[in-house]
């Protein structure tokens, strides 16, 4: 049931989409036993509201301000101290910061130490009982339907890139590392909408890889699914992160991951479950993907299943909702 309704929250214009959530909340109030804010702007016209309040962080900002690449990626960067600045003013306001990335989390305990026990590690969740891996040969079956109704070659093998077309995500290093790699047998499948779409269409063209990257656009649940299944690894080119949840997802299909070293997912992966990136190059993610591409054998889908079953939905939401009935309960002895 939302609250507030705003459009195209996935494609800035001039006013950031940070900012029109947090001018729709303007002269409201929804004072709640509970709140959940994974933005912290927001949270400016909810410091009077009264109940429980849970901030949740995706990315280590210290990382997103100091990325070298992607300067628009967000508005922030071109004024640090207002933001740092704004983040003290409301940080106090929360009884847990909660975050699935272990580096902001040192930040905020060493930037805000009056806090400090309210700060902890959140895993991101994958529901396993949607996202699931088939048999080697259902595999091979749905590789091999999807590559005809493709007009596709059938011994093609995919890659998906599954996300937000934003700066952050970095797609114009991917589309230059599938260039680099240079194997008519491989094609990338981008399942994603955003700002940059009509960039990344027209760098595809200019650099004649039409017949090798096919943009889906905004995709569904139950198609996502399908790609994670059957294809041979899930990219990520990101400047910074968190820990996604298409990489759990991936995992959770026994997909094999390549990424940039950003965020928790390096940490995460085993070798037999994704390659780092040695560093942000087309050359380098293109070496990446060959390991996988030329080697599957060492990536069995085990090894990526088992990465992922500690973040089952149903384990870890579980959690948080104990320790959310937990507190409610002391909240109501305490005010008898």
């Amino acid at each position: 049931m939302p609250l507030l309704y705003i459009e195209n929250d996935d494609i800035r214009g001039l006013i950031p989409t940070t900012l029109k959530y947090t001018a729709a909340l303007l002269g409201r109030r929804f004072s709640s036993d509970f709140m959940h804010f994974y933005r912290l702007e927001p949270s400016l016209m909810s410091f009077d509201w009264s109940g429980d309040k849970t901030l949740f962080i995706q990315n280590d900002i210290r990382q997103q301000m100091a990325a070298k690449t992607n300067n628009k990626a967000i508005l922030w960067r071109r004024f640090p101290a207002a933001y740092f600045a704004l983040e003290r003013l409301l940080v106090g306001q929360f009884d847990q910061v909660l975050s699935c990335n272990a580096d902001s989390i040192k930040l905020y305990q060493q930037r805000y130490p009056a806090i400090a026990d309210r700060i902890s590690y959140f895993r991101n969740t994958v529901d396993n009982e949607v996202f699931y891996p088939l048999t080697l040969q259902e595999r091979e079956s749905k590789r091999q339907s999807y590559a005809r109704k493709r007009g596709l070659a059938e011994n093609t093998r995919f890659l998906l890139f599954a996300g937000r077309l934003h700066p952050q995500k970095n797609p114009a290093l991917l589309v230059q590392s599938i260039a680099e790699l240079n194997d008519p047998s491989v094609h990338l499948l981008i399942a994603g909408d955003g700002e940059l779409a009509g960039a990344v269409q027209t760098q595809i063209s200019s650099l004649g890889l039409s017949d090798r990257i096919t943009q889906l656009g905004a995709t569904n649940q139950a198609e996502l699914v399908k790609l994670h299944q059957f294809a041979s690894a899930c990219v990520l080119t990101s400047d910074y992160e968190g820990l996604p949840f298409v990489v759990l997802e991936a995992l959770a299909c026994g997909t094999p991951i390549v990424t940039t070293c950003c965020g928790d997912t390096p940490s995460l992966l085993t070798p037999q479950s994704g390659v780092v990136c040695e560093d942000n190059t087309p050359a380098s993610v293109a070496n990446a993907l060959r390991q996988v591409l030329q080697h599957p054998d060492r990536y069995p889908a085990e090894a990526c299943v088992r990465i992922a079953q500690p973040y089952s939905a149903r384990a870890v939401i579980g959690e948080v909702y104990d320790d959310m009935l937990s507190r409610w309960q002391k909240q109501l002895l305490a005010a008898v």
